[in-house]
């Protein structure tokens, strides 16, 4: 008997219903989906995080045990927190031909197409299989398709290419940057303000690293640029600061996280030491002060910048599916690069907009999964015996 049959819109309305935003657990849409793919007679493979509160899932259609086409998206959202909303934000609304909610287009949108294809899939005698890779965390760092990527060519079969359905607008991506992100911690020594040099202001030792930051940044503003981005160089940014205990005290400790969005092709690691160099330099210094005193440097995340040859089967294939002319580059990153380092070519094409992720009242045009609808369609006849 066939398993059940639902518009994208339909299991659009479902999925964002579940609140899945990062910090909470992601496994009720999980099992949900589990179901409903059991429903069609196909077995999930879920990879859990260690608290087991969130999980991966990968289902295979076709033929088992070879490549194939993964199709992957994310199922975490980014917090309503702060915004002000014009509809519950975990119920789709639809208004004027759009369809309003969290995760609507980031990226929800693409995971309903993907599910509503599944029938389709199905009743097709497919030549290749379709890989369903739906992913945790993606929006705190891509941390969560790590340990499922792991699994690749162990006891979960390696997709022969990917198509990664962030918001495209259905048009062809084929490189993006890649943020790297870094935790300082300077440690002084507390005094009495009335006898600073008795002690070490980590602030100070702080502000003395955000100028040499500050150089780094116009070093990558005026570097090898790329007319493909916007902006078209490599960016850099503080993103949060702390310290200080009271106005009559030498801070004793500052922390501060900055971030590159770094182009394909830029020596990260050349940055990291820059600033371990000039680090150690000011710790010398502290030192000289207070033997505790010193700085630490943590690097917390890591997002390969992403970027395919045009020339690509992967990208000629997204090309023909989407019925474009032509790629173009992004300044948001995605899950790509690492599918790509892991050995599965990949591409980045999915309904909705960017501008509209993560804002209030986030919404997705219904024409979008429609022409998703027809692009995973054209993907069934291309794969179709």
């Amino acid at each position: 008997m066939p398993g059940p049959s639902y518009s994208a819109k339909e299991l659009l309305a479902r999925l964002v219903s579940f609140d899945t935003t990062s910090h909470k657990t992601n496994l009720p849409l999980i099992r949900f989906v589990e179901d409903y793919l059991a429903q069609h007679g196909l077995a999930s493979t879920l990879t859990f995080n260690a608290a087991r509160d969130k999980a991966n899932l990968f289902a295979t259609i076709g033929p088992q045990e070879i490549g194939g086409i993964g199709l992957s998206g994310h199922t975490d959202v980014v917090p309503v927190t702060g915004q002000t909303w014009s509809n519950d934000p975990f119920r789709l609304t639809e208004r004027d031909g759009r369809l309003y909610a969290r995760g609507a287009t980031d990226m929800k949108g693409f995971l309903a197409c993907v599910l509503a294809a599944v029938p389709m899939f199905k009743s097709r005698r497919l030549t290749k299989p379709v890989h369903i890779v739906f992913s945790y965390d993606e929006e705190v760092g891509c941390t969560g398709v790590r340990p499922m990527i792991a699994r690749f060519d162990d006891d979960i079969v390696k997709p022969e290419m990917v198509i990664v359905g962030e918001p495209t607008k259905m048009t062809v991506v084929d490189a993006h940057k890649g943020p790297v992100r870094w935790e300082v911690e300077v440690r002084g020594r507390a005094v009495h303000s009335s006898m600073a040099p008795l002690g070490v202001n980590a602030v100070m030792y702080a502000g003395r690293l955000l100028g040499e930051l500050a150089e780094m940044e116009q070093h990558l503003a005026q570097a090898s640029r790329s007319a493909r981005f916007d902006p078209g160089y490599s960016t850099l940014q503080v993103t949060l600061i702390n310290g200080g205990t009271a106005t009559n005290i030498v801070p004793v400790t500052c922390t501060f996280g900055f971030e590159v969005r770094a182009l394909p092709g830029l020596e990260v690691d050349a940055i990291e030491k820059r600033l371990r160099d000039f680090a150690a330099k000011c710790s010398a210094s502290m030192q000289a002060v207070a033997k505790e005193a010193g700085i630490s440097i943590r690097q917390t995340n890591r997002v390969p910048p992403f970027s395919v040859d045009r020339d690509a089967p992967v990208v000629k294939l997204a090309l023909e599916l989407a019925q474009g002319e032509g790629t173009h580059a992004v300044s948001y990153a995605t899950e790509a690069g690492l599918f790509q380092n892991a050995g599965a070519p990949a591409v980045v094409c999915g309904p909705g907009d960017i501008a509209q992720a993560h804002t209030a009242d986030e919404w997705i045009e219904a024409s979008e999964l429609d022409r998703c609808m027809a692009f995973l369609g054209r993907l069934a006849d291309k794969l179709s015996a």
